[in-house]
């Protein structure tokens, strides 16, 4: 299969993940320790934002929103899950570096998968501008070029119109209803399944990447 040299590009040194990718308006690096402060604001602030489309919380587990160290140990285990190449996380910065969400590239499967799955989420004042959608298309430029995956899924509670907007501007294909798939918020959650390919990359990149980059 033909890969097509497309903005944008990423840092790399030997064959490591990159420091940073970027587009027209975000970059993407992962998070680390000092990210604590700005990280644990933008949380804080979008905690009834967030938390009802996310797994609950472990009672007796420290809070990483409101605990450096929680956070440290957070950075810590992602970056370690990243050197094995089982997760690629990110943090979203606009306007010279200011935090603003997450896009994660996450159950990366090789062999004969070669599959992955992304979650993201976005700070609700910053809702509406595009940035995810742009993230987006910079994490699927890294995945199937640099990480050359086969296929990536995005599963999201039906009712989240927010999420399934994003799908929608992207023009992702729905692939219908996973039944019971997670828990979420302590609930077991119907999920919208989307999917996108390789194949798909190749014959829609350019495009993707001149409308949002």
């Amino acid at each position: 299969m033909t890969r097509h040299p497309m903005r944008p590009t990423s840092l790399r040194s030997s064959g490591a993940p990159p420091a940073a990718i970027s587009g027209r308006r975000i970059v993407l690096r992962q998070l680390v320790a000092s990210d604590f402060d700005a990280w644990s604001e933008v949380r804080q602030r979008n905690d009834a934002w967030l938390t009802k489309w996310e797994p609950m919380r472990h009672a007796g587990v420290a809070d990483p929103t409101v605990d450096r160290s929680a956070f440290a140990s957070r950075c810590t285990t992602r970056e370690r899950e990243r050197t094995a190449g089982l997760t690629y996380p990110f943090g979203v910065f606009v306007d010279g570096g200011r935090f603003v969400g997450e896009l994660n590239i996450n159950h990366v499967n090789r062999g004969a998968l070669q599959t992955a799955t992304l979650g993201y989420w976005i700070d609700e004042a910053q809702a509406g501008r595009g940035l995810v959608v742009e993230a987006i298309v910079v994490v699927f430029k890294f995945a199937f070029d640099d990480l050359s995956l086969s296929r990536l899924e995005i599963c999201i509670v039906p009712r989240n119109h927010n999420s399934r907007r994003v799908m929608e501007k992207l023009q992702i294909r729905e692939e219908g209803i996973a039944q019971r798939f997670l828990e979420i918020n302590g609930t077991r959650e119907d999920h919208v399944r989307y999917g996108f390919t390789d194949v798909e990359w190749v014959e829609r990149g350019a495009d993707l990447i001149s409308e949002w980059l």
